[in-house]
């Protein structure tokens, strides 16, 4: 005899949130139990006896199912979710990202803020270091920025560092990016980057599969890189430590069957020693966007607007020309690739300070010089 829940739907998503709250179980679970139930209402409608005719589901987690009353609570849920905008993007839906049904544990809920496009299926992951170094952010400017111009989506987990200038740069480049968080999407983390989560809704999205009210509790991060890497067609790890969460990234990719690029730092860098690592354990060494492409070219072919040899064509072509002064000239012949301050700077060009402003922020608009932290510019 079945159940009788008597309990208001509004296109059966009540169902689908409750099941995916009852502790243990898992996407995995409820994908099996989908496949003789066909549907969360009728999984939560089930008696206990054909619930534990299903293999592996045992006595336990059937209880779980069959006494679920939590009600309140998903409603306080439904609220959460209209109150914060928030699309719920469920394992049947059509908009449900195709890269992601192909892990086998991948949520039967996404939140989401923004939209998916279609071209987002050419995404790559970047990722690296919190604590990263200038030659990092550099690096990450210019790979994102040669991606996007390609036409890739830019993923990421919107942590400081690496992944902040990766979404960045996409932005700004024109492009689209998806953030992918490890708490809900009413408490964007880390607090400081609220403004880019709102940029990011409006050019590509942010997503979540954590509820909303969800902590950024420290074992979450770990669950979120599986699907940064089901989001890619590749993951670029450009910064990373021994022990960063970037590493955890890149196994999730080789484990989904996806491709794993590093960039090389030096030896006597901390943040280098995990990305040198995973070169030497057969890791697509990155020193330019075309080892990207190569490596992916079997994939793009036909796909991508460019293929593999006009895009080398196009990147050798003769950039346009920009127009600069006399003393532009004589600023641009100081800088080099380091970062220098204003301060040696203006003694070596031997130009007042409010002067050398105007003239940088010329250079800066013209693209030509680009400044970083603590008013240190390059070329």
């Amino acid at each position: 005899m079945k159940k009788e829940i008597s309990f208001p739907h509004r296109d059966d998503l009540e169902y689908w949130l409750a099941l995916s709250s009852i502790a243990d179980i898992g996407p995995i679970t409820i994908k099996r139990l989908l496949s003789v139930f066909h549907s969360p209402r009728k999984i939560l409608e089930a008696n206990f006896k054909d619930l534990t005719s299903i293999a592996d589901i045992g006595e336990l987690r059937a209880r779980k199912i069959y006494k679920f009353s939590s009600w309140d609570e998903v409603e306080k849920e439904i609220k959460a979710i209209d109150n914060y905008g928030i699309k719920v993007i469920k394992y049947t839906d059509r908009e449900y990202p195709e890269s992601l049904r192909q892990i086998e544990d991948s949520p039967i809920i996404l939140y989401v803020n923004g939209s998916f496009a279609e071209d987002d299926r050419y995404g790559i992951a970047m990722v690296g270091s919190r604590r990263m170094t200038e030659y990092g952010k550099r690096i990450a400017e210019k790979i994102a920025s040669e991606l996007v111009l390609l036409g890739f989506t830019i993923v990421s987990g919107m942590a400081r560092g690496i992944d902040t200038i990766s979404h960045k740069t996409a932005l700004k480049a024109g492009g689209r990016s998806i953030a992918v968080l490890g708490c809900g999407l009413d408490r964007p983390y880390p607090p400081e980057n609220i403004k880019l989560f709102e940029a990011l809704t409006q050019s590509g999205c942010v997503v979540s599969e954590f509820p909303p009210g969800t902590p950024p509790s420290k074992e979450n991060f770990p669950k979120r890189n599986r699907l940064i890497s089901g989001f890619s067609m590749g993951v670029l790890v450009i910064e990373a430590t021994m022990t960063s969460g970037s590493l955890i990234t890149a196994n999730h990719a080789l484990e989904q069957g996806k491709e794993v690029f590093a960039i090389p730092g030096s030896i006597t860098s901390r943040n280098s020693e995990g990305t040198n690592a995973l070169i030497k354990k057969g890791a697509k060494l990155v020193q330019r966007v075309e080892d990207i492409i190569e490596e992916l070219a079997p994939l793009l072919k036909g796909l991508i607007g460019q293929s593999k040899d006009s895009y080398e064509r196009d990147s050798l072509a003769t950039p346009k020309e920009v127009e600069i002064n006399d003393a532009e000239k004589a600023i641009c012949n100081i800088l080099g690739s380091e970062p220098k301050h204003i301060d040696e700077i203006a003694r070596e060009a031997k130009t007042p300070p409010a002067r050398l402003s105007g003239l940088l922020l010329g250079l800066e608009i013209k693209g030509i010089v680009k400044q970083t932290e603590g008013k240190r510019f390059y070329i």
